[in-house]
């Protein structure tokens, strides 16, 4: 019998590695969630509860599968509690030191032939690969957020990887009920390449004074018909990942059109860095978000 999995392994239980266990529990993968804060961990499985309560409620799932799902994430600070994990998912923060520091440490207690990916949403997957003991068995899935609602996932190889580690991924995102779109191993990918430059170009347009915070967005709902405006999607995304992938493709694609907006590194440098810190574009301490500019 050729490899499955089975058992996926999740390293990060931040606002994407807490989505992903929820879909992959949901699917009927036995998850380990895995982060070195207990604290981290506990807060991480309130919120999946709260999250499948609320799909309970609108009929999406049953009472019965909310509870099965639930029994099938086990959470842990140990890395040696990863060993049994046939894909395991790095979901840390956008930083390419912290990704090959926790690679480092996680591969000595990986199987051989388990498959490792990383959520990254802009780093290059061939250079992180390089950094594990596993180059062939190391694949991009970078899954969107809120990860239970979007349907979409990118799925990005790098130079090494094996034809076998990627059909076991596009089968693994389909089990979750998700679209895979196929990248090449560029900077941004595909997703960020597009949509991080406009809310950097709205970053611009409020740092030069075209536009107040709300006029801007206002004018993308209506005029573009986008869900949200491009400062609340980056207050959402949380501004110190969109300045780390706007870095990233400035330093990656050497061009001046995708240099981080002053104002974006201000902000970040100040600790306003969106909904996480109650502080970004909008002021989120009151009962609605209030523009800061």
């Amino acid at each position: 019998m050729g490899f499955e999995i089975k058992r996926v392994g999740i390293i990060g239980a931040g606002q994407m590695g807490n989505g992903i266990a929820h879909v992959c529990a949901l699917a009927g993968y036995d998850v380990v969630l895995n982060d070195l804060e207990a604290d981290r961990i506990k807060s991480s499985l309130a919120t999946i509860n709260g999250n499948m309560a609320r799909q309970v409620s609108k009929g999406l799932y049953g009472e019965d599968e909310k509870k099965a799902a639930l029994a099938r994430i086990h959470g842990t600070d140990q890395t040696s509690d990863l060993s049994d994990a046939d894909l395991v998912i790095e979901a840390a923060v956008e930083k390419e030191e912290i990704k090959r520091k926790i690679f480092s440490t996680v591969c000595p207690f990986l199987k051989p032939e388990a498959i490792l990916a990383t959520n990254t949403s802009s780093i290059s997957i061939t250079r992180l690969a390089a950094s594990t003991d596993r180059p062939e068995r190391f694949i991009g899935i970078h899954f969107m957020n809120p990860v239970p609602i979007m349907q979409l996932v990118e799925l990005v190889r790098g130079i090494a990887t094996e034809d076998e580690t990627f059909e076991l991924s596009k089968g693994f995102v389909t089990r979750l009920g998700k679209t895979y779109a196929v990248s090449e191993d560029f900077p941004a990918f595909m997703v960020n390449r597009i949509l991080l430059p406009m809310i950097n170009e709205a970053i611009y347009t409020l740092y030069e004074g075209v536009g107040s915070v709300d006029a801007i967005d206002t004018a993308m709902r209506l005029g573009a018909n986008h869900p949200m405006g491009p400062l609340q999607l980056a207050d959402f995304i949380g501004l110190d990942t969109c300045l780390s992938i706007m870095q990233v493709l400035h330093e990656g694609l050497a061009d001046s059109k995708y240099r981080p907006c002053p104002l974006l590194v201000k902000y970040v440098e100040a600790g306003w860095l969106g909904r996480k810190t109650q502080r970004g574009f909008y002021d989120y301490r009151g009962e609605k978000p209030v523009p800061t500019r």
